[in-house]
């Protein structure tokens, strides 16, 4: 596995109130058979459908911090993938490798199967991937993307500026794949506190329903690490022209702005905005920061 393609995003109920927001009613969790699977969901509001796509260690509860931002004024809908969440596998119907391509290809069948489509496709960090893959597979089911730094490290350029990018990549995932084999809780704990540039032990300091989601998803980090990298080279963005927002954190390391600001340079509509005062964990550090931007540019297309 090389860790460069995988990260995640994370968050959960009970982190809203960090950061100031008024806690929303316990959401209604649905369900709908997508491609073999039982994917769950969450699906509020009226207005343009924005469907959130989470990343690793996580599930549908990673966008619970801006679900009542969003779902006041739009259809807020926030999925679970293939074998993430709370729920047992049944590997009679998990047949299908745990991938980018298996999640990407289940968000299209979701999307035709709540036939909501087109949706404005929200990804963060691993579900950026998804959700660009999906978007370059089914362009007709996506109105517009929005990105929260994607990993797609294939966009990494040579020089110094790459050089620098690919050593931050390297801090933040050798720890995790030191772990991920013998530990999967320890292994959840370095990735969290690398991407989130945490000092050692913060993982412990983060409300305790977060810690929980992301232990509750750690048994997903194996099957993660095993996978295929995402390859999305320039040539492949150039024919996605929907419009595309990519944001990335003022604080983070150097491997998200290079990556964010590469991809940029290879889609045909896309707008690149810094939200300030945070890293990689930006949707949950500062949720309505994020849905502020997410509401701006869903007015504009």
């Amino acid at each position: 596995m090389n860790f460069r393609s995988t990260c995640l995003a994370c968050a959960s109920f009970g982190v809203i109130a960090l950061a100031g927001a008024p806690l929303a009613a316990d959401p209604v969790i649905k369900k709908v058979e997508v491609n073999g699977a039982t994917m769950t969901y969450v699906d509020e509001g009226a207005g343009e459908p924005i469907l959130f796509v989470h990343g690793a260690v996580s599930d549908l509860r990673a966008w619970e911090p801006i679900r009542g931002e969003i779902a006041d004024e739009h259809r807020f809908i926030a999925i679970t993938l293939r074998y993430f969440g709370t729920g047992d596998w049944d590997w009679s119907n998990n047949d299908k490798p745990f991938n980018v391509a298996t999640h990407a290809d289940d968000v299209a069948a979701f999307i035709k199967a709540l036939d909501v489509g087109p949706v404005h496709l929200v990804g963060w960090s691993y579900g950026a991937n998804v959700a660009t893959t999906a978007a370059l597979a089914n362009p007709d089911l996506v109105q517009s993307l929005i990105l929260f730094e994607p990993p797609l490290s294939s966009l990494i350029k040579e020089g110094e500026a790459g050089d620098a990018a690919r050593e931050a990549e390297r801090k933040m995932f050798r720890p995790v794949t030191a772990a991920v084999n013998h530990d999967v809780k320890k292994a959840t704990r370095l990735l969290i506190e690398g991407v989130f540039q945490m000092p050692p032990g913060g993982f412990e300091n983060q409300p305790q329903e977060l810690q929980a989601m992301q232990l509750d998803n750690a048994r997903t980090l194996p099957l993660q690490w095993r996978a295929s990298d995402t390859v999305v080279i320039c040539e492949m963005l150039r024919s996605l022209d929907r419009p595309t927002l990519i944001v990335y954190g003022a604080e983070s390391n150097a491997y998200w702005p290079h990556v964010a600001l590469a991809m940029a340079e290879c889609l045909p509509q896309a707008d690149v905005r810094v939200q300030p005062n945070v890293n990689h964990d930006g949707p949950v550090r500062d949720p309505g920061g994020f849905a502020a931007l997410i509401d701006d540019f869903v007015a504009k297309h």
